[in-house]
């Protein structure tokens, strides 16, 4: 190992929901004192709190879990760290590589293939070559589409909304308000990402400020000269451009 791979301190953080793949990644962290391990999390939810609160500089992520993906961990947290993608399906091991994950470990590995992974991982420590994560998140979720529901984090928390349930989308500056239930959630996207990730059949781009979800239109009304607005059926109003208006008349 080179001296300033030596001195270079790594905190890091394993996700994995099963217990016996934690304890392995651990065990092999033993011959590494420089590599503090802050957090073990078994699940995204808390791999999501951890992370924003402790934040750490390497992720030891499994891709597969319940509750959460891998990939819609690193969606949900902020700033650039080293990803380790630990997984037991060559098929997301692959999708890692392709997102420009650090490495990947295929499990079962040897102590030989984690140590160049860790050892790929600590060049890779912010300060060194750190890896943008929502380069890594939309190149992965761009083979998931169209999405099945959104992600929105609160703080250390998160809330998962079914898109069969998103009413609209309002564009707010550099965020975006989604409206579902009777609730408002605010998730720092632009609409246009968005809009390319829900499925063209069930959402329309109305308006360069909305998105609407189909499914919950009454009627639209011309309210002067080439201006509409749709009504939904809950009542809300939402102002219509002459190019959302034929999107729309392709749908219905």
């Amino acid at each position: 190992m080179k001296p300033d791979q030596r001195s270079t301190r790594v905190r890091a953080i394993i996700v994995d929901d099963e217990a016996l793949a934690r304890s392995i990644v651990r065990e092999h962290l033993t011959t590494h004192p420089e590599v503090e391990i802050i957090a073990e999390c078994g699940n995204g939810f808390e791999a999501v709190k951890a992370i924003t609160e402790l934040k750490p500089n390497l992720l030891f992520l499994d891709i597969q879990m319940p509750k959460l993906s891998g990939f819609e961990v690193l969606e949900l947290v902020e700033g650039d760290r080293a990803v380790i993608f630990v997984t037991a399906y060559d098929q997301y091991a692959l999708k890692a590589f392709e997102v420009h994950a650090v490495d990947y470990l295929l499990k079962p590995f040897t102590q030989e293939r984690f140590e160049d992974a860790l050892r790929l991982a600590k060049e890779r420590i912010p300060g060194g070559k750190p890896i943008p994560l929502r380069s890594v998140v939309e190149a992965a979720r761009a083979r998931e589409l169209p999405l099945e529901r959104l992600l929105v984090r609160d703080g250390s928390k998160v809330h998962v909304v079914p898109v069969e349930k998103v009413d609209y989308v309002e564009a707010q500056d550099d965020y975006v308000a989604i409206k579902t239930e009777g609730r408002t959630h605010l998730k720092q996207q632009r609409l246009s990402e968005l809009e390319s990730a829900l499925d063209a059949k069930r959402f329309v781009r109305i308006h360069r400020s909305y998105i609407l979800n189909v499914d919950r239109l009454a009627r639209i009304e011309l309210y002067a000269k080439d201006s509409r607005v749709a009504i939904l059926k809950d009542g809300t109003k939402l102002q219509v451009s002459r190019s959302g208006y034929e999107k729309l008349k392709g749908l219905l």
